[in-house]
């Protein structure tokens, strides 16, 4: 079985897909895996924002197109990066054991967030982690910061900023722990939808993928992305709302948490709700109603009109 593995050219897309080649070839020991980097429109415009490009695919059309032209069988992402509603013929094959869901604070110094000065500049290109940063403390100073790991973590020692908050995750997986000075609370910040989670995504006609995905399919996890993904499709969203949702799972129950605020962090609705793990949409679907009764119309206009 040969399979070509569509993924982006950045230290880290090229670990989460080492880690799948290395995990078929042991499933599937005569199989020849190989891996094709295609450069995405997210990886191109790296000197405005993520909020003002306002793409949901940012870091994933141009491998979709590639693999629904058949040039690549399957492609490797960071879940919170894929949108909810896929290109037709598309689908998730599998997903891999979440990691480290939580978002960290990274500094050169090793202050920690409730040391951070009013003056102290904290940079993200998030608009969730902007919101829950001003919500947390309103006099904080952010600014915008693009490129990939090392980049920002060169921009950030040469003075471009104090502080940074990145996905703990993806600094683990690249052995930058050294730079995490804490582990952020998600009542804090709470985290991406799907955050800390590996997807393969594959074509729906491609029956033989799709058997071998699902062999190394982790279900709690599809669980958990199933019901968060479900609460983010109910909030009209992507990756560009201040949006954030996590879940756990004890036992047959799934529960459910998840923070909406404006951007300047003012004005917050936080709601969790519990339900059956065989049914994680319909675990989503009931949160985005709490949010809906708590009139979060309100917010989404603020930031359609931002």
């Amino acid at each position: 079985m040969n399979i070509r593995i569509g993924t982006r050219g950045s230290k880290l897309a090229l670990w989460q897909s080492q880690t799948v080649k290395e995990l078929i070839e042991r499933l599937i020991p005569e199989s020849s895996v190989s891996l094709s980097v295609i450069q995405t429109k997210g990886d191109k415009i790296l000197d405005v924002s993520l909020s003002k490009i306002g793409d949901k695919s940012l870091f994933t059309k141009e491998i979709e197109i590639e693999m629904l032209e058949g040039r690549v069988d399957i492609a490797v992402h960071s879940l919170k990066d894929l949108p909810t509603q896929l290109p037709e013929g598309l689908m998730i094959g599998a997903v891999l054991p979440r990691a480290e869901f939580r978002d960290a604070l990274v500094s050169c110094t090793g202050k920690k967030l409730s040391e951070l000065l009013p003056d102290d500049v904290i940079a993200t290109s998030s608009l969730r982690r902007k919101a829950a940063l001003l919500a947390y403390n309103p006099r904080f100073s952010i600014v915008d910061i693009r490129g990939n790991v090392d980049t920002r973590i060169a921009k950030m020692c040469n003075g471009y900023c104090d502080a940074m908050i990145m996905a703990a995750a993806g600094l683990q997986r690249l052995g930058l722990d050294s730079y995490i000075s804490e582990i952020l609370d998600e009542q804090i910040i709470m985290p991406a939808v799907s955050q800390g989670i590996i997807a393969i995504e594959c074509r729906e006609n491609d029956e033989e993928t799709v058997a071998m995905l699902q062999k190394i399919n982790h279900i709690p996890t599809w669980t958990a992305a199933l019901a968060e993904r479900s609460f983010l499709y109910e909030m009209q969203g992507g990756c560009q709302l201040p949006l954030g949702c996590v879940s756990s799972i004890s036992h047959e129950n799934i529960e459910l948490s998840a923070f909406i605020s404006t951007i300047d962090g003012t004005d917050v609705l936080r709601f969790s709700t519990t339900g059956s793990i065989h049914t994680p949409e319909h675990v989503g679907k009931m949160l985005a109603t709490l949010f809906y009764d708590a009139g979060v119309e309100r917010i989404l206009k603020t930031i359609t009109h931002d």
